[in-house]
């Protein structure tokens, strides 16, 4: 009789359980607050400005609700562990009311070396996967063997050569004179081991390897509509035995891939836009990725069949605002 109250006891928990509200804003808020209300009169009781210390202090099923403050959010974060997880009818949740996460920075003036004519260099923190943004785009890049073909890069093209970036200015202009960044950041939402987690109305830009990565052992992961762009590597990528759920998401101008799977992953995408205008739709090494019921195969004729139409509300291009 003990063990079955006890067990009544835990059922009743879970399902009864709910997390508490914590509220992020980067413009106003402050870290030393408890970020348990979004109002600034409230005191230390008001929203603090990170994400970062909200996972730190959250506990299982909690929501971080992110003000949409017009400024990016310039961190990189990991969800791990019990904390940073839920439910199954509570998960853990971020809402990201529309803002951005954002993993660059401005290329240093100084940091650009002249190369030859109008070809100059650059050398990122990370020597691979990297982004190059013009005026909050990313730039065309193009591919070369060596520096040997620098003479086929057009003005304001870019390329990724042997850990540098190389970029060739318009006439009797120098790279001081443009708006470009780098991806400085390495990957912006990393799930390590977390389970009924969701994160919803989120856009994730400029990181130099992945916007979102589900890395390992992560379940019952929804990502709802999720706009990740111009990463290095990938939109989202999915590995190990993880189990996740795109939708209603976009993801384009990425550099390898959109969606990325491997390992014993399965990825389930409703309702979404995977632009293929940089890398293909789709990469996978061994994981199981399904498109609106059908799942992707290695066949060409097959991938081609299992491109994603654009909604028809769905922006032209993943980085108009």
């Amino acid at each position: 009789m003990r063990f079955f109250a006890f067990a009544l006891t835990l059922i009743l928990f879970n399902t009864t359980a709910r997390g508490a509200d914590i509220f992020v804003d980067n413009v106003r808020g402050d870290d030393r607050n408890r970020g348990s209300s979004a109002e600034f009169s409230t005191g230390e009781n008001g929203p603090i400005s990170s994400i970062t210390k909200a996972l730190r202090i959250a506990h299982k099923g909690d929501r971080i609700i992110l003000s949409n403050t017009g400024v990016p959010y310039r961190e990189s974060i990991t969800l791990q562990g019990g904390n940073n997880s839920g439910w199954a009818t509570t998960p853990f949740t971020i809402v990201g009311n529309g803002a951005i996460l954002d993993g660059r920075a401005p290329v240093p003036v100084d940091g650009w070396k002249h190369v030859r004519g109008d070809v100059y260099c650059f050398a990122p923190t990370y020597k691979t996967y990297q982004q190059l943004y013009l005026d909050e785009r990313p730039a065309k890049r193009v591919t070369i063997e060596d520096t040997s073909q620098l003479d086929t890069l057009q003005p304001l093209e870019w390329c990724l050569t042997d850990g540098m970036i190389l970029f060739r200015t318009e006439k009797d202009r120098g790279p001081g004179s443009y708006r470009l960044s780098f991806s400085a950041r390495r990957t912006g939402i990393t799930l390590y081991e977390v389970r009924n987690v969701k994160i919803l109305d989120l856009t994730v830009q400029g990181f130099q390897l992945d916007g979102i990565n589900v890395h390992s052992n992560c379940y019952d992961i929804e990502l709802a509509g999720i706009t990740s762009r111009g990463n290095g590597r990938s939109g989202v990528s999915v590995g190990g035995a993880s189990r996740a759920t795109l939708v209603r998401s976009l993801l384009g101008d990425n550099g390898v891939a959109q969606l990325r799977g491997e390992g014993f992953s399965k990825t389930l995408v409703v309702d979404s836009t995977l632009l293929e205008n940089t890398a293909p739709a789709t990469f996978r090494q061994d994981a199981k990725i399904t498109i609106d019921g059908q799942e992707v195969s290695d066949a060409p004729a097959a991938a081609q069949a299992l491109r994603l139409r654009p909604r028809p509300d769905a922006p032209a291009s993943p980085l108009r605002r």
